[in-house]
């Protein structure tokens, strides 16, 4: 009885302790900034914003999709592997229609700690 009782104490702790690695072992973002103010812009004309990013983790980022809230932005990514210690981009227009404030969001989605992380733009439009 007792050989069971180490044996299971020793396989929930080698369980344990691989999850705990395989956490540790990913790729993580770290961006200069998550939110970027345009300030007053001029409608009708599209302005971009270059969000920055580096892999602080130990393994290669990729970024699946950058999926923008509404039809009036687009984004632009960096589509190869970022590797730890390396930097990429996600680079976002809005096409500024009516005259109004603005906030929008990026939805970042890839293999990092954080699978889903959100990017902001706000301003106001302006004739």
């Amino acid at each position: 009885m007792k050989k069971i009782v180490t044996i299971c104490t020793m396989l929930v702790a080698f369980v344990c302790s691989t999850t705990l690695a395989q956490q540790n072992s990913k790729a993580e973002f770290k961006f200069d900034k998550e939110t970027h103010d345009f300030g007053k812009i001029p409608q009708g004309k599209p302005v971009t914003h270059v969000f920055t990013f580096e892999n602080t983790g130990t393994e290669p980022i990729i970024i699946s999709e950058v999926k923008p809230s509404c039809g009036c932005s687009v984004a632009e990514y960096t589509k190869t592997p970022v590797k730890p210690g390396e930097k990429g981009t996600i680079s976002v227009t809005f096409n500024a229609a009516a005259k109004q404030p603005f906030t929008k969001n990026f939805t970042v989605r890839s293999n990092t700690k954080t699978p889903v992380k959100t990017l902001y733009i706000k301003g106001e439009v302006t004739g």
